[in-house]
């Protein structure tokens, strides 16, 4: 069992154990759901507790370099995929420089602007080896990844939500607005999103993973556009429904304008408890400065079966993103203080 440490703000030493494998015990089979930069400090804290880690990446982005790849050649958004991969590069001097390589955008006058290394890098080995599974294993053993990186679903989705208000002019109008990009950024309030198409097909690996894990974490993340969407494919959701993992769902450290501006953090629950009345968790995940009132909050999360876990795992530099390693922590205490599934027990 490896010991890692780490400052934290108070200027006490924070330890981590790292699970082995053999005589030291097995480590915990981890899968985490998620998107975007919310997905991204999940898997930087994961990693650091888990060797045995798992990333399903939603495939609905739509803007951005994504948004072009996926236009002009008709293939799954590679930038939260990109995102993920970079997110699982060790701290050794090979992760991290694979880490800038791949996330590296070119700057220019021409087609390449804007385009991140990382996302020519997946498409190319997409249409080589026509596997987009195979394919990304690949990149991953090329950056030495301490993960799998998996897409949700094989083929591109289309975010759809609809929005009150979105034409401001007629703030009780239901309005449906399409594409990730715009509904992350829609000024109404989003009541309800849709994927289509609206029964798209799980990866087979992915439904392995979570039916085998002893952990599933969900969030953080853009609510309705990076966490919800995996509940919106009928397989996943089956097998999050079916697993005998354990589950966390890991909550934002603010609101995001547009998307949920104005949320308390029980209300996030309460739309995803929507979009998924069946699906229970065991722990809710918050920070504790981002609480204002817990008692209801644990009222929502009973709503869940789930108990609440407060911890500080903000940056210390005030910043709405979170700490690497004090949300590592607070995942290491939650695995070892609320039971183990699974061979890991």
């Amino acid at each position: 069992m490896t010991r890692i440490s780490a400052k934290i703000p108070n200027g006490r030493t924070l330890r981590l154990r790292r699970r082995g494998t053999g005589r030291w015990g097995a480590q915990p089979k981890v899968v985490a759901l998620g998107g975007g930069m919310g997905l991204s400090a999940s898997l930087a804290a994961l990693r650091r507790i888990t060797g045995d880690l798992t990333a399903v990446v939603t495939v609905a982005d739509d803007g951005g370099s994504s948004g072009r790849l996926r236009d002009e050649l008709g293939v799954l958004p590679p930038g939260d995929l990109r995102k993920a991969l970079a997110a699982l590069c060790g701290d050794d001097d090979w992760g991290q420089t694979w880490a800038e390589v791949i996330q590296h955008r070119f700057v220019s006058k021409g087609e390449l602007h804007d385009h991140a290394v990382g996302n020519l890098l997946i498409v190319a080995l997409w249409e080589q080896l026509g596997d987009h599974v195979q394919a990304l294993d690949l990149v991953g053993k090329l950056l030495g990844a301490q993960g799998r990186v998996l897409p949700m679903s094989a083929v591109p989705l289309e975010l759809q939500a609809l929005v009150r208000g979105h034409d401001q002019e007629r703030p009780d109008e239901i309005s449906t607005v399409c594409g990730q990009a715009n509904v992350a950024l829609t000024p109404g309030e989003v009541q309800q999103v849709h994927l289509d198409p609206h029964d798209p097909p799980a990866v087979p690996e992915v439904i392995e993973a979570i039916l085998a894990a002893d952990w599933v974490v969900l969030g953080p993340g853009s609510w309705f556009s990076s966490v919800i969407p995996h509940l919106l494919v009928p397989d996943l959701l089956d097998a999050l429904n079916e697993t005998r993992a354990r589950k966390v769902l890991s909550l934002n450290l603010a609101p995001q304008p547009g998307e949920t501006e104005g949320f308390s953090p029980q209300r996030h629950l309460d739309v995803l408890r929507r979009h998924a009345p069946k699906l229970a968790f065991d722990v809710v995940l918050a920070d504790e400065d981002a609480v204002p009132d817990g008692d209801r909050l644990k009222q929502a999360a009973r709503a869940l079966g789930a108990s609440v876990e407060l911890a500080g795992v903000a940056a210390p530099d005030g910043s709405p993103r979170h700490d690497p390693e004090l949300l590592a922590a607070a995942y290491d205490r939650i695995f070892r203080m609320h039971g183990r599934i699974g061979p890991w027990r």
